[in-house]
């Protein structure tokens, strides 16, 4: 059959081409036909993305025209290159694996009849009709990688599938981004002139949103920048990792450019690194995984902030099992209530503190508490994303085992990048780098043959022959290396309406308070330094935190070590049912007045502890709101007499979160 082209007009009034039969006039031959059909077929697709992402289409200027037309030539000499030596398929295994994956297509949804707000998924393993038909369309798909294998294990085409991929998903982006001028072309002459570049970048998925020349800018400048960008392996790719995934995403503060913002973000975090400062693991992410490491969605200064108050304030969270790690400072810190109200949030805002900052103040709702987790796990290099779910705000970040969603529903439910289940088997898949690139070929097949991808938003369906087959390799892939998913943590805290706060009850003297439960909390090692009273030789007194009569952590009561293991602090936590006690016995030469200070981190405001002195007397003493910082309370007088003195702390309820790390006991003269 003979396609003609007809153009027509969309809403926006830009040009498409559709693609009509003439029955009476058969083609010279097949293959001259297949190559027709694809030359048109480009135009199709450029036009018909565009709109279907609802971008504007930029206006190309005489230049862009003719570099536009560039790139549209060299696609087509590489899609008739590769079109010609393409693996034939079996027609009848091919029509076996398209009657089993086009079988998904026909399934019935899947009932809800509880009416869940969250319903039921039907395109994934949790259903059974589902996973039939997965089962069998991967089936036949086994059979059909025994013939296409040898190409798809073969490297001499691995570059050009690639720079073909990129080609047809860019050549209007780079010819848009092209025109800008000189500088601009150059960054795309250098792309395409390198062949290498282009594997790599099309290895690691591309770029985000198809802005591929302003990627190659920020890349470069970020080379620029930096001296191990240009000379150490880990920090190169890191950086062009960086650059593929931000330049669609980024949020620049004001008066920075996009580019300006990366480049600080990479700066700050390489420095960080090098100064010990990011999670011991770093050094050692992939490429891939180094994409997601910046919250291109906060401020850096919050970052910063983030990285500065956890060290010092839960530096526990930063030692816990990987599931958890960083992030638990969201269930440990941020109450579930509706956000900042009244006299206290008009005090966040006069005390000059972020949207960030004002969380630790009053909490929030799931957005909020994902926004700190997930900022938590970027602050220490801990690659992170949205997992946002049908109603709710959840996140997504790498462990060493794999990636996890945390504080919300399994990836089934995910629509990170579209759909969480998708992005979690390309993570899985990645973990074998070769066999990943025999996906990448078939799914590079597809694009040659100007194929639609399989449907975004659910797992595995739709797609042209060689996208969907490129879907069951990956499924392969994870099946024969026995690669698992990771369970969601934390998914019973996703929606909780308790708050984490401790009791709004008034605290009342109560000898022996502390309850008497059995221990399952962790212990640390305390040395006779971490125990022990000292005074200096002007009669200054210093009490370390875990010189207390009990020194064993409790729910509400840590002892933790520094984020760097020099010294012992505590936490006084939200969690506990109860206000609890730290016991003091000091011996004092002789009666008077001393002033009292103690060295603490908060992170929340109008908050004090209580110190009652010998049963006798109770001292309020106001906690500052340090901002992460390590500060001294005000010093409060109290009264002493000769020889042993008992102290007892306790913080009034309801408690906001206190690290401590020793009090101070200064003669008054």
């Amino acid at each position: 059959m003979k396609y003609c082209i007809q153009s027509i007009k969309n809403k926006g009034d830009s040009n498409l081409f559709l693609l009509k039969k003439n029955i009476h006039k058969p083609f010279i031959n097949q293959a001259s036909q297949r190559l027709f059909l694809l030359c048109c077929l480009i135009f199709a697709s450029f036009a018909l993305s565009l709109s279907a992402r609802g971008k504007e289409i930029v206006e190309l200027t005489p230049e862009g025209k003719k570099l536009f037309k560039a790139y549209n030539e060299e696609l087509i000499s590489l899609r008739a290159e590769l079109t010609k030596i393409a693996p034939a398929i079996d027609p009848k295994k091919k029509a076996t694996f398209d009657f089993h994956h086009n079988l998904i297509n026909t399934l019935p949804k899947r009932p809800n009849p509880k009416e869940l707000k969250m319903a039921p998924v039907t395109y994934c393993a949790g259903y059974p009709p589902y996973a039939s038909a997965q089962g069998n369309a991967l089936l036949a798909a086994r059979v059909i990688f025994k013939d296409v294998d040898p190409f798809l294990k073969g490297k001499n085409l691995h570059a050009k599938l690639a720079k073909c991929s990129l080609l047809s998903k860019a050549s209007r982006n780079l010819a848009e981004f092209a025109q800008l001028g000189k500088e601009e072309k150059s960054y795309v002459d250098m792309l395409l002139n390198d062949d290498k570049l282009i594997v790599e970048v099309m290895e690691l998925g591309g770029v985000r949103g198809n802005e591929y020349g302003e990627a190659i800018r920020m890349y470069k400048t970020i080379q620029k920048a930096s001296k191990n960008a240009r000379t150490d392996e880990f920090h190169r790719r890191w950086a062009l990792a960086s650059a593929l995934e931000y330049p669609a995403g980024i949020n620049a503060p004001e008066g920075e450019t996009r580019t300006q913002s990366l480049v600080a973000h990479y700066l700050n975090y390489e420095k960080a690194f090098h100064d010990g400062e990011l999670d011991p693991l770093f050094g050692t992410l992939s490429a891939f995984d180094c994409r997601f490491i910046f919250d291109f969605q906060r401020p850096l200064k919050d970052t910063i902030w983030t990285r500065k108050m956890m060290r010092n304030y839960r530096p526990d969270h930063m030692k816990l099992d990987y599931r958890w790690r960083y992030c638990r400072i969201t269930k440990s810190d941020i109450p579930y209530t509706s956000g900042l109200t009244g006299a206290r949030g008009k005090l966040g805002v006069e005390l000059g503190l972020s949207h960030f900052q004002k969380y630790f103040l009053e909490g929030g709702i799931c957005g909020p508490r994902a926004f700190v987790g997930r900022n938590a796990t970027h602050a220490f290099g801990i690659p992170s994303m949205p997992s946002p779910q049908t109603g709710h705000a959840a996140l997504a970040h790498w462990t060493p085992d794999g990636w996890v969603t945390v504080f919300g529903a399994h990836w089934t439910f995910s629509r990170a990048r579209g759909n969480g289940l998708n992005f979690e088997l390309q993570t899985r898949s990645r973990k074998e780098p070769e066999m990943y690139r025999e996906y990448l070929r078939a799914y590079w097949l597809g694009d040659v043959f100007a194929e639609k991808d399989t449907v975004l938003q659910n797992f595995g369906r739709g797609g042209g022959f060689w996208k969907a087959l490129g879907h069951y390799k990956k499924l392969a892939i994870v099946e024969d290396a026995d690669i698992k998913a990771l369970e969601a943590v934390g998914s019973e805290f996703a929606e909780s309406n308790e708050a984490a706060i401790s009791p709004n009850s008034d605290w009342t003297w109560e000898e022996g308070s502390n309850d008497k439960v059995e221990n399952t909390f962790p212990q640390i090692e305390l040395s006779e330094a971490d125990k022990t009273i000292t005074t200096d030789e002007k009669g200054i007194m210093t009490i370390p935190i875990a010189a207390c009569k009990t020194r064993e952590s409790t729910e509400k009561i840590r002892f933790i070590k520094s984020y760097d293991d020099s010294f012992v602090q505590a936490h006084y936590s939200l969690a506990g049912k109860r206000p609890e006690l730290l016991d003091y016995s000091i011996t004092v030469p002789k009666a008077g007045k001393y002033e009292v200070t103690s060295n603490v981190v908060s992170v929340t405001i109008n908050r004090s502890f209580l110190l009652r002195v010998n049963r006798r007397k109770l001292y309020d003493i106001k906690i500052p709101f340090s901002m992460g910082d390590w500060v001294d309370t005000e010093p409060v007088t109290i009264d002493l007499k000769e020889g042993k003195n008992r102290l007892l702390f306790t913080i009034k309820s309801p408690n906001k979160g206190l690290s401590l790390k020793n009090f101070t006991l200064k003669p008054v003269i």
